[in-house]
């Protein structure tokens, strides 16, 4: 099919406009060109490397193409045949002994990255261990070392190594904080596979599933919150606190007791059942990992709100979850807004 000069006309601005329309599509939060810590640091000189190395083989190709195209082009009056030549030993070993060498200027830092990658400091004395496990959809934390588990937001105290073992219990998963580290799968067949990263500056990063593992994988979501030692160790103390109060309704708190203890914990930081744990959820970035909480109602809804449309309709916020819908489980609306608000207030400070 030949394309004529009026469809490249009409088809260029379309292609130039779609273009930036995708270039605005990533998130900020999750892009890996945002560097906050040295494993995500190492990957993006990787990335800048190879890129200027393209763009230097790029402009001396299209430097050569061009200066053919001008030296040798036909001219006026010009018919004969041009000389014809069958090949350059010099030229052949030029073009082959330069793309080698490229090769292995890239593959130098890449092979060091990689391997310094799987550098899990497992055995750092220093180091904090943590065990990722993978869920549908959503993560479990377990601090092996303090004897704690939670879900959905891990706290880690900034410039610490953390040394992370990697399991689930279902499909495969893939754990990937872009701004932190590269992507770590989760292994069904019972391996476990070990990984570290830091986050050297306070603050918080987003975290998502990186491999397609059912119809709610673009709402696997986590936080990673990189805070001081001194309030690592705050958290760590709330977190060993003996259980909350159950609601004061006496009704409601035997409802919350026989429906949702039986697969979550609250305080008890010892099993933590076959849901995520609860303790401290008032306290949370987000309900369900992708509901934001704000608390100001300025750019978006209460952790209050938030955990009513998550009880009222799980399904709804994440398809294919393994939540029963409270209402199958004889929860009234007035029921599940009091739990609701109960947990709401359940915080950690």
């Amino acid at each position: 099919m030949r394309i004529t000069g009026q469809a490249v006309k009409r088809l260029l601005p379309v292609t130039v406009f779609c273009g930036f329309l995708l270039a605005g599509c990533g998130r900020e939060d999750l892009s890996v060109l945002r560097p906050q810590g040295p494993a995500a640091e190492s990957s993006f000189g990787l990335m800048k490397l190879s890129i200027s190395i393209m763009i230097v083989v790029l402009l001396i190709v299209f430097s050569i193409a061009a200066y053919v195209i001008i030296r040798f082009r036909r001219k006026a009056g010009q018919n004969e045949i041009p000389e014809q030549i069958e090949g350059s030993f010099k030229l052949e070993v030029l073009w082959t002994v330069i793309p080698l060498i490229l090769v292995i200027v890239l593959a130098i830092p890449t092979v060091k990255a990689v391997f310094a990658a799987g550098d899990d400091h497992a055995n750092d004395k220093d180091a904090i261990k943590v065990k990722v496990t993978g869920h549908q959809y959503w993560w479990e934390f377990e601090y092996t070392d303090y004897g704690i588990t939670t879900a959905q937001d891990l706290i880690i105290p900034a410039g610490k190594d953390i040394a992370f073992e990697l399991t689930t219990t279902d499909v495969l998963h893939s754990f990937w904080v872009p701004s932190l580290s590269g992507k770590m799968d989760t292994n069904p067949d019972g391996t476990t596979n070990r990984f570290s990263f830091s986050a050297p500056n306070e603050g918080v990063y987003r975290g998502k599933c990186a491999e397609l593992c059912g119809p709610s994988h673009g709402f696997m979501e986590f936080k990673v919150k990189s805070v001081s030692e001194e309030a690592f160790q705050e958290w760590l103390g709330k977190m060993k606190a003996p259980v909350a109060v159950l609601p004061e309704d006496p009704a409601l708190a035997e409802k919350f007791r026989a429906q949702c203890l039986s697969c979550h914990a609250v305080g008890d930081q010892n099993d933590i059942g076959r849901g995520p744990n609860l303790t401290g959820i008032g306290s949370r970035e987000s309900v369900a990992g992708i509901l934001l909480n704000d608390e100001t109602g300025v750019e978006g809804a209460s952790v209050e709100e938030n955990l009513k449309t998550w009880l009222r309709d799980p399904e709804s916020v994440k398809p294919g979850n393994r939540m029963p819908n409270p209402k199958d489980l004889g929860l009234s609306d007035t029921e599940i807004d009091g739990i609701a608000e109960y947990l709401a207030n359940y915080k950690l400070d």
